[in-house]
């Protein structure tokens, strides 16, 4: 690839872009109606709607005069971790607050996805880290985001960029889908174990099984903390929680949130109450506090291995009974009362080591891949640093 860098120049970010944000004010929250997204809610390049307020029709429309997000803009984390873009590819109807939101008013001489690989280059981070305020919580104002340079070639060579870092894009996605499969084995596996209709194999015989109810197999925690009077330094959120995913990859601060939280210990297994259907049960690997959605588990070493639970948690039996005996139309929450009188047919404590070994075994596959992943992605920025510097 060829690139004319004596053709390059450098500009201001709101010259060739329409840059905006959401309401600043604070809408009455409802039931139902539109998600709300906010600068939480931008994670790891996509918009997590796991864990938004709603607003009403109204309240929507009003925001949506001055800030309406179409396919193809480009939204940017304003508030806590700022910084982080995301690229609107699928029309989902939502409004937007202390969000900044790049829409592209000169198509013919900026090109979206050309923009998205300039924001996530380490040296757009540096800038915009640098015009960063405030201690407690990050932020940056709109003015500053519309000051931001970057560098502009000519469109056709933003075209190849982007093409460039596409085909790096689409080496993730390939990973991504080994990971899928290897996910699918394993939930597999684990429903042909637990599920109603079982397949034993060789690992297990129907007399190895006993049925119990799940008060027995953990301790709910509700140890509650506020987030400004505590000396843990790490949160946990459902928006920090993979699907599917014993891990917990990402966090904030807890001057990143307000209200009473839930305090975890190292090894406790931190699991999404709030809408169970999106299967996000995790084990911390620190002492910190969580999320009121989520429910604090320890496990009762007396019935169950303790590495034992977050698999069983992880099943497709465990999971669809959650999502059952949830309460509520638009975000369904289990209640502790109500799981801990559940019965389920797990195998005796005496073979859980075994399959534990196996589930791991998997597990630790999947971060191998994941590992290739951060290789692909340290790449990418690599590559960044040398196109743009």
């Amino acid at each position: 690839m060829k690139l004319k860098k004596d053709k390059w120049e450098n500009v201001i970010l709101n010259e060739i872009c329409d840059v905006r944000d959401g309401t600043h004010d604070s809408p009455k929250y409802h039931n139902e109606g539109y998600p709300l997204i906010t600068s939480k809610n931008i994670t790891g390049g996509f918009i997590d709607f796991s864990e938004t307020n709603l607003i009403s029709e109204n309240d929507y429309i009003q925001i949506n005069k001055r800030s309406l997000v179409d396919n193809g803009d480009i939204l940017l984390s304003m508030i806590g971790t700022v910084g982080i873009p995301v690229l609107v590819d699928k029309k989902i109807d939502f409004a937007i607050k202390n969000v900044g939101l790049i829409k592209f008013a000169k198509q013919d001489t900026i090109y979206n996805r050309y923009l998205l690989n300039v924001l996530q280059s380490d040296m757009f981070q540096r800038q915009i880290q640098a015009k960063t305020s405030g201690t407690a919580q990050k932020f940056i104002s709109l003015g500053l985001i519309r000051s931001l340079q970057i560098p502009l070639p000519p469109l056709e060579e933003q075209k190849q960029i982007a093409a460039l870092f596409q085909s790096i894009e689409t080496a993730i996605e390939q990973v991504e889908g080994q990971e899928k499969n290897l996910l699918t084995l394993k939930n597999q596996m684990l429903r042909e174990l637990l599920g109603e209709t079982q397949r034993f194999g060789n690992l297990l015989s129907e007399n190895d099984f006993d049925k119990v109810k799940f008060e027995k197999l953990a301790f709910s925690i509700s140890e509650r903390v506020e987030p400004q009077k505590t000396t843990l330094d790490t949160y946990v959120g459902l928006e920090h929680l993979d699907p599917d995913n014993l891990i917990i990859a990402r966090t904030g601060k807890p001057g990143d949130v307000i209200g009473t939280k839930l305090t975890i210990y190292k090894g406790d297994i931190i699991f999404g109450k709030r809408r169970a259907y999106q299967r996000k049960v995790a084990v911390s690997h620190f002492d910190g506090i969580a999320s009121a959605h989520s429910m604090i588990l320890r496990a009762n070493e007396k019935h169950i291995e303790k590495e034992f639970l977050p698999f069983f948690m992880q099943s497709d039996v465990f999971m669809n009974r959650a999502v059952q005996i949830s309460e509520g139309s638009l975000s369904p929450t289990i209640k502790w009362k109500t799981l801990a009188t559940q019965e389920f047919l797990l195998p005796k404590k005496e073979k859980q080591k075994g399959l534990t070994a196996v589930f791991k075994q998997f597990d630790n596959t999947r971060g191998h891949l994941k590992q290739q992943k951060t290789t692909l992605k340290n790449l990418k920025q690599k590559l960044l640093s040398e196109i743009l510097g």
